[in-house]
């Protein structure tokens, strides 16, 4: 008996004898009644992933047709050139490829072509087995068709993966460019039925809407990280349902239904330390003007965070309202915060910090110690450090100082 390696042996070396038997096999599987297919189909329908194709009937179609393309041409291609490797399918299966797009499919099923495969070898085996009893060509065809297809699925579905990958790029940008056209109309204030804008955009807008606009100033901005901050928003918010549109290379569009309102502060603690994005958000309002305004107001405090150079990952437009009006000259604020701040503009962060709180805690000195996490009398004492660093006492300025000290905040760095 002739010894085999542990590689094939290559096509070109093949006995004639198992040439001709890979040859016939390969017809054998061309001629082979339905039933033979629906084995393939059966178990790979049954992988874990698969289910929702399964339960529909379109999809399902379209993966029974995709399965049916891989057997033929792999068995085609054995008839030709037996034992040699096939060329694998990818541009042919496009519509395969489309569909599942179209139905939110992001990728092919591993687990799926494991068992359809597993199932197309077994079938294989028993046709080999019933055309000789050599057992010699048997073992050499065997060894060489397992091989040959492996390869032929491995590399089938890795081009599937990225007939996807494409077909997704191009349909998501066909739609985000539909859905940005339709938003810039709703924004710029244009009549449109409502009906017309919720097909377009695929979200309801019979609901309270909380804008938020993500951007990121990297020389290479990724849009999963942009991507990454809305999800930690939106789950930390409560929200229902997430539209988003890709405005510009750095920048994301986001609306969140019905979400709850949380501070910038408890945002700003949910994103990731090292994030290279900011988020604003707007006030949460309800409808299609509500959509419109909660967006005008995010942008606004978007534009607030980049004049006055904050890097506060996430800012709330309820959070800097006042300080939106109060920095609309850079120039004008700047002085401001100098002549009320003195010498705690730039020095003594953690007297800011207490003086800050305890103006935002109405003067309740015990609330403001155990929002900080310090002792009340160790508030009371920064307290009085820092009155004595104001150019006037906190007794008789205390708006001003609260308000510079709103816009100190927003200008320092954020959470590093």
């Amino acid at each position: 008996m002739m010894v085999l390696e542990s590689r094939s042996t290559p096509a070109g070396d093949l006995p004639p004898s198992v040439r001709d038997l890979i040859r016939r096999a390969a017809e054998v599987v061309l001629e082979a009644p339905a039933e033979w297919l629906e084995e393939v189909d059966t178990a790979t329908l049954t992988a874990a992933d698969m289910g929702r194709i399964a339960s529909d009937p379109d999809a399902r179609a379209y993966a029974v047709r995709g399965v049916h393309m891989l057997v033929t041409h792999w068995a085609s291609a054995n008839t030709v050139h037996p034992g040699a490797p096939v060329t694998p399918m990818g541009d042919e299966m496009s519509d395969t490829a489309r569909s599942m797009v179209y139905r939110g499919f992001t990728e092919a099923s591993v687990d799926a072509s494991r068992l359809g495969q597993n199932a197309a070898w077994r079938r294989w085996m028993r046709i080999a087995f019933d055309l000789t009893t050599d057992v010699d060509d048997l073992q050499i065809m065997l060894d060489v068709t397992s091989a040959t297809m492996s390869e032929f699925v491995n590399a089938s579905v890795s081009a599937l993966q990225d007939q996807i990958k494409s077909e997704r790029a191009q349909f998501l940008l066909g739609r985000n460019a539909e859905r940005l056209k339709v938003l810039h109309r709703v924004l710029d204030g244009d009549e449109i039925p409502s009906k017309s804008v919720e097909t377009v955009l695929g979200y309801r807008l019979d609901r309270r809407h909380t804008a938020a606009v993500a951007w990121s100033t990297e020389p290479t901005p990724q849009l999963s990280d942009l991507d990454r901050a809305i999800d930690a928003v939106a789950a930390q918010s409560g929200a229902g349902e997430v539209l988003r549109v890709v405005a510009g290379p750095g920048t994301v569009w986001a609306w969140l239904a019905d979400a709850t309102d949380v501070g910038s502060e408890a945002l700003e603690r949910v994103l990731a330390p090292d994030t290279r994005c900011q988020v604003a958000l707007g006030p949460s309002r309800r409808g299609m003007d509500g959509l419109r305004t909660s967006h005008l107001d995010a942008v606004s405090t978007q534009r607030m965070l980049v004049r006055t150079g904050s890097t506060h990952h996430v800012a709330v437009f309820s959070d800097v309202e006042g300080v939106l009006l109060l920095t609309r000259s850079v120039e004008q604020a700047d002085r401001f915060v100098t002549n009320t701040l003195g010498a705690l503009e730039n020095n003594h962060p953690e007297l800011r910090e207490v003086l800050r709180t305890y103006l935002a805690c109405h003067g309740r000195a015990s609330v403001a110690a155990e929002k900080l996490f310090i002792h009340r009398n160790t508030l009371l004492r920064r307290l009085q450090r820092a009155d004595e660093l104001l150019p006037r006492p906190m007794s008789v300025n205390p708006l001003n100082i609260g308000m510079a000290l709103e816009i100190r905040h927003w200008r320092e760095q954020g959470i590093a």
